[in-house]
């Protein structure tokens, strides 16, 4: 309240000696002309102040409480599952290329051909040990037999036993020694045969047809593309929440699964499986490495391609979904306001993702309360508000 007031003079006491009276009468009529105009605007302003401020309208939606699951896309590159390198096991001449560069071709199936005819004579040569090897054997084993039985009737020494005993195992460790020489000149010959290791989609060669090649020459690249890996990187705190979540009640399979967009925007046909997450952070860009795995049984996808990884990073039960716009920041954090018996009020919230543009609040609400959307401009805690309907103008009445 305002309070104005006037200072008198004591009863009876002139007002000045030095005035005349007439003079004095017109200072008095003065004095009582300026007290009523300040009198007047004393009553005005207290008036103004003691009128109260309107209640600011306010938009508000009901508070329900969602299960909802927390996607993220991250950019990736794809690459073979697997990319080998196809080189010669044996020195020859390169004799010819069987396959077409570029083409997809299936394990085991023959890329080059060096000329197998040094591998033949070789392969001949220990067929030929192995065969005199088994002579050999044969007639160690009839000798010891002879001695073995003269032996038994005393007719020869012990000494020359143990020497026909020791001819016989000899005999046999040198066939042995001579079936591994052929095996190997036959694994030899089968080298000059270079074959696929996997199935998959070939490079150029790297050397042309009649070049002598070393043992280990690069002859040419194969990638497999079916299935097909797209490694990508998410960030610490996403990688944070699926492990938490993976360690605790995942959402079922879900939670390994991944989908891939491609470049004009639609979704491969064929889900996929993160089967790897590195167990570090990398310390330049703060990321953590993973790969998914893609069935890629056409081969419409190609090693090298850029594109997004969809991944389920977390399912969240019992949260709110709020527009962004309905979230303050304060000195102390994040807030809402909620209508309470006509007023707003604030209420501390712990933010989570947005999703699909609204912001998930996990704590500081519950079922049922009224949110305010609308209107939060200059509100503060405690102000009055008046609800709008849906049919109201900002400006117009509402209960």
């Amino acid at each position: 309240m305002y309070v104005c007031g006037l200072g008198r003079f004591p009863s009876g006491a002139p007002m000045t000696p030095f005035l005349s009276q007439r003079t004095q009468r017109v200072a008095l009529r003065s004095l009582i002309a300026f007290a009523t105009v300040l009198l007047a605007a004393c009553g005005e302003g207290a008036a103004q102040a003691d009128k109260a401020d309107p209640p600011a309208p306010v938009r508000v939606t009901e508070i329900e409480l969602e299960s909802v699951r927390h996607y993220a896309t991250y950019p990736g590159r794809t690459r073979g599952a697997r990319e080998v390198e196809v080189r010669a096991r044996v020195q020859g001449i390169l004799e010819q290329r069987t396959y077409d560069e570029g083409a997809a071709v299936d394990a085991d199936a023959v890329l080059f051909r060096i000329d197998p005819r040094p591998f033949k004579v070789a392969l001949q040569r220990a067929e030929a040990e192995v065969a005199n090897a088994e002579a050999v054997l044969e007639e160690a084993r009839r000798d010891w037999d002879r001695v073995d039985r003269l032996y038994e009737r005393d007719a020869v020494s012990t000494r020359e036993r143990d020497r026909a005993r020791s001819a016989l195992d000899l005999a046999r460790a040198q066939l042995d020694t001579a079936k591994a020489n052929r095996e190997d000149a036959r694994l030899q010959l089968g080298y000059t045969r270079v074959r696929a290791p996997v199935a998959g989609m070939t490079d150029l060669e790297t050397v042309p047809e009649g070049t002598l090649v070393e043992r280990g020459t690069l002859l040419t690249r194969i990638v497999q593309t079916h299935p097909l890996h797209v490694r990508f990187s998410l960030p610490a705190e996403d990688a944070l929440a699926r492990r938490l979540r993976n360690g605790g009640e995942a959402a079922g399979d879900a939670a390994a699964r991944a989908e891939l967009l491609l470049a004009d925007g639609s979704t491969y046909a064929e889900s996929g499986t993160i089967n790897f997450t590195a167990a570090s952070v990398d310390t330049v860009t703060g990321t953590v490495r993973a790969r998914a795995v893609f069935p890629n049984p056409d081969g419409d996808l190609r090693p090298g391609q850029f594109l997004r990884v969809r991944v389920l990073i977390d399912a969240l039960e019992d949260v709110v979904l709020v527009p962004e716009e309905a979230v303050a920041q304060s000195e102390d954090g994040p807030r809402v306001f909620v209508v309470r018996d006509g007023k707003a009020e604030a209420r501390p919230v712990t933010l989570g993702p947005v999703i699909d543009g609204e912001r998930v609040l996990r704590d500081g609400l519950s079922a049922g309360e009224r949110l305010i959307v609308e209107g939060l401009a200059g509100l503060g805690d405690g102000d009055a508000v008046r609800v709008l309907q849906p049919d109201d103008d900002q400006g117009s009445g509402g209960a």
